[in-house]
């Protein structure tokens, strides 16, 4: 029968969670490890709420088909990427500016994405280095005779544990995180996209037209 308590070692853990850490923060850096900690905080959030987006933007497209796009307000609600897009499409009057709106805010979040979980692989691939390095130090305390087999039998266990730790942490914890950051950042850039279009095509049927070379030039 396995006794899981035997398992448990805490100077084990220390060794291969702290130097993982520590080794990860001098490879990516403090704004990296910063936005990997952002984003896996992220995950455990709510989900980017498409359908709640749409309904907002929806409110948007009916106060420019009641006012007029000269008369209409900016509809803000909690998304910084719409809001500014709000904002451009009241001022130039034009679905000019939505693409590059779009495409700068997406390019921030995806490079914060890339960042978090280029992190948190790093930390993947250093973790089973720290479970060897812990194998090490406590096979560096075996006993040099053969008579000091108390000394002998609590070495072993702590080497092995060292070695199944940072193979756990790096496949169980760090590269799921990694992979997890990565598939809600795709996820929220095809919702985002759809929507885009969505708006795009709304605001089409409303009369509103990206602008003519003239027009941009006469602006």
């Amino acid at each position: 029968m396995i006794d899981y308590l035997s398992l448990v070692d805490g100077v084990s853990a220390a060794i291969v969670l702290g130097g993982t850490a520590l080794a990860t923060f001098l490879r990516c850096g403090l704004r990296d490890c910063m936005l990997a900690v952002k984003c896996l905080l992220g995950t455990m959030g709510p989900r980017f709420n498409a359908e709640k987006a749409r309904t907002e933007l929806a409110l948007q497209i009916q106060a420019i088909q009641q006012d007029g796009i000269f008369r209409a307000e900016p509809h803000h609600f909690a998304d910084q990427e719409f809001n500014e897009m709000a904002d451009a499409l009241i001022a130039h009057r034009s679905l000019e500016s939505l693409p590059a709106q779009h495409r700068r805010h997406m390019e921030h979040r995806l490079s914060a994405s890339r960042s978090a979980a280029n992190a948190f692989t790093q930390a993947a691939t250093l973790a089973p280095v720290f479970g060897l390095a812990g194998t090490l130090i406590a096979l560096s305390q075996l006993p040099g005779t053969a008579s000091a087999g108390s000394s002998l039998s609590a070495s072993i266990p702590a080497a092995i544990t060292t070695t199944l730790y940072g193979l756990m942490a790096a496949n169980l914890i760090f590269a799921p995180i990694a992979q997890l950051i990565t598939r809600r950042a795709e996820a929220e850039e095809m919702d985002r996209q759809a929507l885009i279009d969505w708006l795009s095509k709304e605001l089409s049927n409303k009369g509103m037209r990206p602008r003519q070379p003239a027009e941009r030039a006469a602006a």
